[in-house]
This record gives structure tokens, C-alpha cells and sequence, in this order.
């Protein structure tokens, strides 16, 4: 997982994750998940990059890459 994957709406440093599910209970199209205690990006087709996820992270493990749509 260390290449990035530029289509992707959201850049996750997965190691800083501590769990706590804000990200996935704050996005209102059910983009991420929770597996494992870490979260993951489920449905990716349906992010709006709208930032709450983002803003929400106590530890800064979600980006918002605010390119095309």
C-alpha cells in the first residue's frame, strides 16, 4: 500500500488510525468502513469529497484531495 492511487478521492495514512470511527459515523454516503480497527474506503464511488470525514479525524489520518470529480 505504499504507492498512491490517484484516482482515489481520499489519501488515508492508515497507520496513524487509531479506530475510532468518526470519519465512517460523519460520512453521509457511507464511503468508509471500519476493518479491522482501521478504517478503509468501502464505496469510493460515492464520495462527494464534501471534507466532514477530514475535518472530524482527532488524528489526521484522512486528506481530502480536492482535484476533479
Amino acid at each position: 500500500m505504499g504507492e498512491k492511487n490517484y484516482d482515489m478521492p481520499l489519501d488515508i495514512k492508515i497507520e496513524w488510525c487509531k479506530g475510532c470511527g468518526l470519519c465512517v459515523e460523519f460520512c453521509p454516503r457511507g464511503v468508509l468502513a471500519l476493518n479491522i480497527g482501521k478504517v478503509e474506503v468501502q464505496n469510493v464511488d460515492k464520495c462527494i469529497r464534501c471534507g466532514l470525514c477530514q475535518q472530524i479525524c482527532p488524528d489526521y489520518v484522512i486528506y481530502v484531495r480536492r482535484g476533479q470529480v
